[in-house]
């Protein structure tokens, strides 16, 4: 149970603080409107320290993130029994973020037109230039370096490693993150991507589901050539 209440509120954090990056960069009238990609790839980083720091105290690995959990288990560095809680947790807390930043900022959602930044980009991912093989490989090659680094790591909820991890994030980020932007992680995606979809947000746009397969599926694979990787050189 642990596991499950670590996931979900250290996922939940993340996504207050990622999203609700989003929302500030995008829509109108905030006081960051307009912010450049730096402002987003640090903000971001910042975002998962927190998380993993909340996850790491109230009992999970901190790992907030599916291709984490499932590339871990299919290579024996987590065990698969608790899979399916840790995913629930992400999923769930992925949502509640989502919806919380909808809270905070629904004078802007009202103020900004689907044309003018309220789009699912707030909460979701999307392609910088639509090429599905394209962007499903640009989210491989991200989550690989990301999970495979995480991997070198060791214990990466104790002391200052959360840190480390945020500017993981963040370096990956600005480095590949710039085409399709960064997913990294299935629950960061699907969870806010239903809440934009199901939540009545006023003027929202589309939701994007028939990108959705690349942020689910790119990142998993990504995740699993990473710790298959780890495996064959250790």
């Amino acid at each position: 149970m642990s596991g499950f209440i670590g996931e979900f509120f250290g996922t939940m954090i993340l996504m207050v603080l990622g999203a609700g990056t989003g929302a500030s960069f995008n829509l109108k009238k905030t006081y960051a409107t307009g912010s450049n990609w730096t402002f987003v790839s640090i903000a971001w980083g910042l975002a998962v320290t927190m998380g993993v720091y909340v996850a790491g105290a109230l009992g999970s690995d901190g790992h907030l993130n599916p291709a984490v959990t499932i590339g871990f288990a299919a290579f024996g560095f987590f065990p698969w029994d608790q899979v399916l809680p840790y995913l629930l947790g992400q999923f769930l807390g992925a949502f509640v973020g989502a919806a919380l930043v909808v809270v905070q900022f629904y004078p802007h959602f009202k103020a900004t037109s689907a044309k003018n930044g309220n789009s699912v980009g707030i909460f979701a991912t999307r392609p910088a230039i639509a090429s599905p093989v394209f962007n499903f490989l640009s989210e491989t090659i991200a989550t690989w370096a990301f999970v495979f680094i995480l991997l070198n790591l060791g214990d990466f909820t104790q002391g200052l490693k959360p840190f480390i991890v945020g500017t993981l994030i963040t370096v990956v980020g600005m480095g590949l993150g710039t085409t399709t932007g960064f997913a990294l992680n299935p629950a960061r995606d699907w969870g806010p991507r239903l809440a934009y979809t199901i939540l009545p947000i006023p003027n929202r746009g589309s939701a994007e589901w028939s990108y959705a397969w690349v942020p689910m599926c790119g990142p998993i694979v990504g995740g699993v050539l990473a710790a298959g990787l780890q495996v064959l050189i250790k």
